[in-house]
């Protein structure tokens, strides 16, 4: 593992690393924010971008990491897709590099490399514990497709964290335009698969041991908001359930991370409420 860069941060350290990963046979990198030492080990919250971004956007857009040293949270952000020459790809910005949703690819060409939901949950936690000290507790958060991921990540792990927050999450792909199109090319046609993958899908037939509390920002301005987000079947989801999501709709906010920037304190404050008990 190499460090590519690091900067002092409101008395943390902002870091991005590079690492070869062989789940996805392609080198990888990811962002790491340490906030500043204290007795004990931070826990850690996960944060997985949407479509177009890599493991950056967040570190130099939501502003954070102050929120986050005042706390004592360690940060992760992960890249979205494999990268590289000779990994698939597509000229469309919403399949292949920068928008892998986080699944596990069934389909050629993209099955050899695009396994990102392997790569999450057993290869880059083993290394980052490898390396650092944290608490143990692990929180996951995101935004649009990567909304989308950190719910199944969290839906698909029982136990594994403590609580979990979206912004604009691609909620319920199987029914929508970005999901069809990519779940079409990952996963093939047979759509009872899809269903694994869909975060709608997974609560409806959660066990009763995956339950989490779940926190949903949504702006009423997003120009996606009726054709690709579609919270509502969510929040039908959990009613359905008596499963403890709040959702909330959020005036004149659009998809972009003035958005995120606006809300990630209390969506920080919310994981600290479950990382610290």
């Amino acid at each position: 593992m190499e460090k590519i860069e690091e900067h002092r941060c409101f008395g943390g350290l902002m870091q991005r690393w590079r690492h070869p990963s062989t789940t996805l046979g392609c080198p990888m990198t990811f962002s790491l924010f340490l906030p500043p030492a204290r007795e004990s080990a931070p826990p850690l919250l996960w944060w997985l971008s949407g479509l177009t971004c890599n493991d950056e956007n967040f570190t130099t857009k939501a502003g954070a990491q102050r929120m986050a040293a005042e706390l004592g949270i360690a940060l992760i952000m992960p890249d979205t897709s494999p990268r590289g020459e000779s990994i698939a790809n597509d000229a469309s910005y919403d399949l292949g590099q920068g928008a892998g949703f986080y699944l596990n690819a069934s389909e050629p060409p993209w099955a050899i490399h695009y396994r990102m939901y392997d790569y999450l949950r057993d290869e880059l936690p083993a290394l980052v514990n490898s390396h650092f000290t944290f608490s143990g507790k692990q929180a996951i958060a995101g935004h649009s497709m990567g909304g989308h991921g950190a719910l199944i990540m969290a839906l698909k792990n029982p136990g594994r964290f403590c609580s979990v927050s979206a912004f604009a999450p691609i909620v319920n792909p199987c029914q929508v335009p970005w999901g069809q199109k990519a779940f079409s090319a990952y996963l093939g046609a047979d759509e009872t698969t899809w269903r694994e993958w869909d975060s709608c899908e997974l609560l409806a037939n959660a066990p009763d041991e995956a339950r989490l509390p779940m926190l949903v920002d949504q702006g009423d301005a997003d120009t996606f908001l009726a054709e690709q987000l579609q919270p509502a079947q969510l929040a039908e989801a959990a009613r359905s359930r008596d499963w403890p999501l709040e959702l909330r709709i959020q005036h004149g906010y659009d998809h972009s991370y003035y958005f995120i920037a606006s809300f990630i304190e209390e969506h920080l404050r919310f994981h600290a409420g479950y990382l610290f008990k």
